[in-house]
């Protein structure tokens, strides 16, 4: 099963306004586990940058100014998300502006229904908490001392830990290490294991051991070995 945690950084807050999408990252996962595969791109939004979301994320305009548009990424983009479940963190605000951009190119919207909305998830199974990704890297002891600012990609790393732990989190005993063949252009995921246990010859009782042990039992009331 493969799954994208995506996330996104705009100049605002509505579309509909004129507000773009400057930033996406994206994490891969195969049944359930990071394959350490990741689409990032800034993008050049074709206008300012609103102080509001400079003070949230810190692009610049300055900064994306020759970044490439969204119409040079999309077909990119398209492709590394194709055919994937995405777990996105307030799911309506991230397809809201991704299907405004694929609106300006008439390109297909992405439907909803593809979508797995963390915050969603969360406040489902924590009723009543905050469901910030902040609040919830916490609660499931993240490190966040690398976030002072939004950002597409460590936002995904981060929802990515976050969307483990709210579906069970990791088995102990078995991890998914990915590999990258870039010779091959291919990406393989192989499983490691802990050692295994020893398989030791266990030990028989003698006949004169089972009789003694019968003859224990008899001098209990009710021993739990007859219920």
């Amino acid at each position: 099963m493969r799954e994208i945690v995506l996330d996104t950084e705009t100049t605002g807050l509505d579309p509909k306004s004129g507000h773009r999408v400057v930033e996406i990252g994206c994490v891969e996962l195969v049944n359930h586990m990071p394959t350490g595969r990741e689409f990032h791109k800034y993008i050049d939004p074709e206008r300012d940058m609103p102080q509001e979301a400079f003070a949230v994320h810190g692009l610049s305009s300055d900064f994306l100014r020759g970044k490439p548009k969204f119409a040079e990424i999309a077909e990119e983009f398209a492709a590394f998300i194709d055919g994937a479940r995405l777990v996105i963190h307030n799911a309506e605000f991230d397809l809201r502006f991704l299907n405004a951009e694929f609106a300006r190119l008439n390109r297909p919207a992405l439907d909803s229904s593809i979508a797995i909305d963390t915050v969603a998830m969360a406040r489902r199974k924590f009723p009543g908490a905050q469901a910030s990704l902040d609040a919830l890297c916490r609660r499931f002891e993240i490190d966040l001392s690398v976030r002072d600012k939004h950002g597409a990609l460590l936002d995904s790393q981060l929802l990515a830990e976050v969307y483990l732990e709210l579906i069970g989190g990791r088995q102990p005993d078995l991890e998914l290490v990915a590999e990258r063949q870039r010779e091959a252009g291919n990406l393989t995921v192989k499983r490691e294991r802990r050692a295994p246990r020893l398989d030791l010859p266990g030990a028989r009782p003698t006949p004169e051991e089972e009789a003694a042990h019968a003859a224990f039992l008899k001098k209990m009331a009710e021993p739990i070995w007859r219920r």
